[in-house]
Formats: C-alpha cells, sequence, structure tokens
C-alpha cells in the first residue's frame, strides 16, 4: 500500500488495472447490450465467499427517480467489459430483459435457493453457479 508522506496514512487502493478493478468502481457502471443500448448500471455484485469470484451482477433496469426499478441478476460470466464503451455488455435486447428473473426493491431474492439460482442460470444459457454455503 501506499504510504503519504505528509500524513502517515495508508491510501486505499480503489483503482484498476488492465484486469482487476475495485468492486466500489464496478458498481454504477454502466450494461449494454450488443447494439449498444443503454440497460442500465450495476447496482450491486455477489461474490461467492470462498472463492472470492464475481458469481453475479446485480443490474438496475427501468424505472423513474427509483420508482419502479427492477434488478436483474446477472451471472457474470455473460458480461463482457468494453473498453471503448467503458461498460460492460451483455447478449441481451431489452424485451428479452422484460422477461428475465427480476425483483423489486420491496423483494428480497433468496440466494441460499439453489432453484433460484438455476432459475436465473438456465435464462442465460449458462452453467449453474455452485459454490453453496
Amino acid at each position: 500500500m501506499a504510504m503519504s508522506s505528509t500524513t502517515g496514512t495508508t491510501d486505499v487502493a480503489a483503482d484498476e488495472t488492465g484486469s482487476l478493478i475495485a468492486a466500489s468502481k464496478v458498481e454504477g457502471t454502466t450494461v449494454y447490450n450488443r447494439q449498444g443500448d443503454n440497460l442500465g448500471h450495476v447496482y450491486d455484485v455477489m461474490i461467492d465467499k470462498r472463492s472470492g469470484q464475481v458469481a453475479y451482477a446485480i443490474m438496475s433496469f427501468g424505472g423513474f427517480l427509483g420508482m419502479g426499478e427492477r434488478y436483474h441478476p446477472l451471472p457474470w460470466k455473460i458480461l463482457d467489459y468494453d473498453t471503448s464503451m467503458g461498460g460492460y455488455v451483455v447478449d441481451l435486447d431489452k424485451d428479452r430483459l422484460e422477461g428475465a428473473p427480476a425483483y423489486s426493491s420491496s423483494e428480497r431474492p433468496d440466494w441460499r435457493d439453489r432453484d433460484y439460482t438455476h432459475r436465473i442460470d438456465n435464462f442465460y444459457g449458462v452453467t449453474p453457479y455452485t459454490g453453496w454455503i
């Protein structure tokens, strides 16, 4: 860690490299589809406690001024970072996203429920998440 020469305090690493990024910088990053449409932004990430790998990105979608916003869990492996766009790109259009697994701010998904995560993974056609606690 870098030490400040004037105060002796430690600077918190919150930057990024070519392949690493701080979670705080992932949150708020725009998510686009392959056509360049803005689908939403990364609201949060779900990290496997044991492996340290990100399992899901929670993307906020829709709504106005925080009302009617939906949260879509996206398997991390379907997101590609595009440096030219400054955001993540997924193979989804807005119509397909409307039918994707989602929840509102008043709902709480049960991440311990394997059927719940399998529904997400099946919708996006990825191998089911297996890191169960």
